[in-house]
């Protein structure tokens, strides 16, 4: 029985100078893939003993595992799996420049390039600006595209990720993990060369990831699936779509990621929605209560939502009219990651019990409202986990 508000968050943390300099040796081949592993396993004990220490209830390895070319924090959420898909071809194009624009048409949503978002065709001045604080630390890294038939080649990662975690938690006492893995919609967001509909992409991805998804659950573990795909993507429709034709795109999207999970045990799995995490203006961001109704078909043992950033702070207000699956629990973001501000264990509190009141203390574990690894300082990330958790302990005083 539940007598407490539980906390986690979304997975990234900030990774260790050390870790991002073996990264970078690896990369460059002047370190050995035995040497690597090794500061990566100690660097996973390390980041599962900090969470425990702290309070954290339901904890990962700071997507550690998640290691992408060069020295790069900021990322690797999306990145990783460019070595854990068959069917892609590297280019030299970054993230922000890779892809064409793609128009969209009445009935039919399609995404197009990042560099083609609305907002930042508003703020273009400042997103152009290196001195914004936009992109602060961001390098630079090449982005692949669909060439050929999607496969999952990752099998020898998962299973290291899921093992490094088990073994830390194992030495640190933890009881309960979760490893972040793409949603099917968000790992096809690539250039597609390849099929002949965009939503063949998707399923194909969707096919490709039940692997790792099953590993991940199969080790006892809950898998979080990482999916922009169902909020941000709005942002990337050119022209801007209509609402209906958006719940239609989102839609297909929670269909095949029903369909990839329609195996695994509901109570490991949780869906994170997601608005984008860069420190960007964000005003044309669609209101959650516009994708709420669509979301809530996912067949997950929990959603995970920006609750504390100031464009969705206010957004609480969707409980109110939307009623939570039975058995299924809410993870809202009640510190943000997009400003360095470390919010006070009383705000935390109280944000807490607003979302409690609506659908029940047992249904709230407390969370993070993006990844904090490559977004923040590292003092200032682990400042704003122990606010989370002196927080949940004021609300459980109140509420229980």
């Amino acid at each position: 029985m539940v007598n407490r508000i539980r906390t986690t968050h979304v997975g990234s943390l900030p990774r260790t100078k050390e870790l991002l300099a073996a990264n970078l040796e690896r990369s460059a081949g002047t370190i050995s893939q035995e040497e690597f592993h090794e500061i990566l396993r100690r660097s996973v004990e390390d980041v599962v003993q900090r969470q425990v220490d702290l309070g954290i209830d339901i904890l990962n390895e700071g997507e550690y595992g998640h290691v992408t070319s060069g020295a790069v924090d900021y990322g690797a959420w999306w990145n990783y799996s460019f070595t854990r898909l068959g069917g892609l071809t590297m280019t030299d194009k970054d993230r922000w420049e890779i892809g064409e624009q793609i128009r969209s048409e009445p009935g039919k949503v399609r995404l197009s390039s990042m560099k083609d978002r609305r907002d930042r065709a508003l703020f273009a001045e400042a997103y152009n600006d290196p001195d914004s604080g936009i992109f602060t630390g961001r390098k630079k890294v090449a982005n692949p595209e669909f060439s050929g038939p999607v496969t999952y080649i990752g099998q020898d990662q998962v299973n290291a990720d899921v093992t490094l975690l088990k073994d830390a938690m194992a030495k640190a006492g933890a009881q309960d993990g979760f490893v972040a893995a793409l949603s099917p919609g968000a790992a096809a967001r690539l250039p597609n060369k390849y099929y002949e509909e965009d939503i063949d992409l998707v399923r194909a991805c969707g096919q490709a990831l039940k692997s790792e998804y099953k590993a991940i659950t199969d080790a006892g573990l809950t898998v979080q699936f990482d999916a922009p795909d169902l909020a941000e993507a709005w942002d990337s429709v050119v022209p801007e779509p209509t609402v209906v034709d958006f719940q239609a795109f989102l839609r297909e999207r929670i269909d095949v990621l029903n369909e990839s999970i329609k195996d695994l045990p509901r109570e490991q799995t949780r869906l994170h929605i997601c608005w984008g995490s860069w420190h960007g203006p964000h005003v044309t961001d669609i209101p959650f209560a516009d994708i709420i109704g669509e979301i809530l078909r996912a067949k997950v043992g929990g959603f995970s939502f920006e609750g504390a950033s100031p464009r969705h702070a206010h957004e609480w207000r969707v409980w109110q009219d939307h009623q939570l699956p039975a058995g299924t629990l809410i993870y809202p973001g009640v510190v943000s990651h997009s400003t360095n501000a470390v919010e006070h264990p009383r705000l935390v509190a109280d944000r807490i019990i607003k979302f409690a009141e609506l659908v029940g203390p047992e249904n709230v574990v407390a969370s993070t409202d993006c990844g904090l690894g490559g977004r923040l300082h590292h003092q200032i990330a682990w400042a704003k986990l122990q606010s989370l958790v002196e927080g949940a302990e004021l609300a459980t005083k109140e509420l229980f």
